[in-house]
């Protein structure tokens, strides 16, 4: 059965809880354990037999370091990967239902559809071969995890027969408890998912003809017809015709929306790595530095045999690491340099900025409850009762910090030149 892959990306719009970071790179190529966020789908997409092609989909721009990308990835995983731009942001059904003669091209029967902004096992091969101990091969697979009682309220929720796992019932982020099953944003179609979108489409257009005064909100309106949400739209309608499955993993997942998630996201993947991928962990070596837990360090990184990392740390490319630094939970981009003796906690260090000698810069970990096992990461949100949120701390790219100074808890944005310490605020 030809096979195929669709990565729904976003775009500009988009992301914006990941600022000041998606300034400089489109958020799906943000390093997530030294690697594009992107790049774990496709690793995962690319090991299924028979994957034919991937596309990503969004409304990012053609963008020179998304075609590097894409140009590179197809070398190293030997699979054809495209993107489709959309000319609107369309949602998550709007945009496979518009590229849907791309997606069906070359007889694909059936494809995944994988939601860029999540970190997970991709268990891609069981959800096929789930849907094979279905019996119906125009069935429907979402993959779903299990959440806590009060956490699920900020997913869509499945209510699934308990003996065959059918959805009976769907809702996206209910405002009242309906089940601890939650949409993990992955999914495997067959082509007649597209009957279902295009009843909506086709309802949406009758809508906008007896209303039009409903287009006044986007510039024209057939475009607002085409606007699209698998979850809302699609999958509340499914649930409880007999179409719509969910396979329940026990592997781990998370929501990478904030750069907050991206931290614990980075842990997950080194986690998986000691498995997976041992090469990409750095060990402890004679004359190397000091590493505790699992720790990235890209080949080209210069770290001091005197430092301590670790653990949950990724170091970039041409990073520069100087002696008796100490850095943990933490993400250090390309260029970054940490001169002597500064300790780093909890913090995504930003393209080419300097931290000065003996400075310190820490912020406060958003962590999942580690005694609860279905406990997921809160999307917080950046002010609370009129104040800044206690988080990471995120410094944008070219920040120079100086010389003994603390910044705890705060966000500094892009090509700022810090001359002192700073604490719980946003650097603008």
């Amino acid at each position: 059965m030809p096979l195929k892959a669709v990565i729904l990306i976003g775009g500009p719009q988009k992301g914006t809880r990941f600022r000041p970071l998606s300034f400089e790179v489109p958020k799906p190529l943000f390093p997530v354990a030294g690697v594009p966020m992107v790049q774990h789908h496709i690793e995962a997409c690319a090991k299924v037999p028979g994957l034919k092609e991937i596309l990503l989909m969004g409304f990012y721009q053609p963008h020179e370091a998304l075609s590097r990308f894409l140009a590179a990835a197809q070398q190293e995983f030997r699979i054809p990967i495209r993107y489709l731009q959309e000319y609107a942001a369309l949602g998550t059904g709007g945009g496979i239902y518009h590229f849907r003669d791309q997606i069906l091209a070359g007889g694909a029967d059936t494809f995944f559809v994988l939601n860029a902004d999540v970190c997970s096992e991709f268990p891609l091969q069981e959800m096929l071969d789930f849907r094979q101990q279905h019996g119906d091969t125009d069935s429907f697979v979402i993959l779903g995890t299990t959440a806590n009682r009060t956490q699920a309220l900020n997913y869509g929720c499945i209510v699934a027969n308990a003996d065959t796992q059918e959805v009976q019932h769907y809702v996206e982020k209910p405002s009242t408890f309906v089940s601890e099953i939650i949409n993990c944003g992955i999914y495997l179609f067959t082509p007649a998912i597209f009957q279902h979108i295009g009843d909506v489409f086709q309802r949406n257009q009758q809508e906008l003809a007896l209303c039009p005064y409903l287009g006044e909100e986007s510039s024209n309106g057939w475009q607002r017809a085409e606007v699209i949400r698998l979850e809302q739209d699609v999958f509340t309608a499914l649930a409880g015709s007999g179409k719509l499955y969910v396979y329940k993993t026990d592997g781990f997942w998370s929501q990478i929306k904030s750069a907050g998630s991206a931290i614990y996201a980075s842990r997950l993947y080194l986690n998986q790595y000691s498995q997976s991928h041992p090469e990409r962990l750095a060990q402890n070596k004679p004359g190397g530095p000091i590493i505790r837990g699992n720790v990235y360090i890209h080949p080209t990184a210069s770290v001091d045999s005197t430092a301590v990392l670790g653990p949950n740390v990724s170091i970039g490319e041409g990073v520069t690491v100087g002696a008796g630094v100490r850095i943990r939970e933490s993400i250090i981009l390309h260029g970054a340099s940490l001169h002597d003796h500064t300790c780093v906690l909890n913090t995504i260090v930003g393209w080419d900025s300097t931290i000065g000698r003996w400075a310190r810069v820490e912020g406060t970990p958003s962590d999942p409850n580690p005694n609860d096992p279905y406990a997921k990461i809160d999307s917080e949100t950046l002010f609370r009762d009129g104040r800044l949120t206690p988080s990471i701390t995120i410094l944008g790219c070219s920040v120079t910090i100086p010389a003994e100074v603390v910044i705890l808890n705060s966000i500094v944005l892009p090509h700022k030149e810090l001359s002192r310490s700073y604490k719980n605020q946003i650097i603008l």
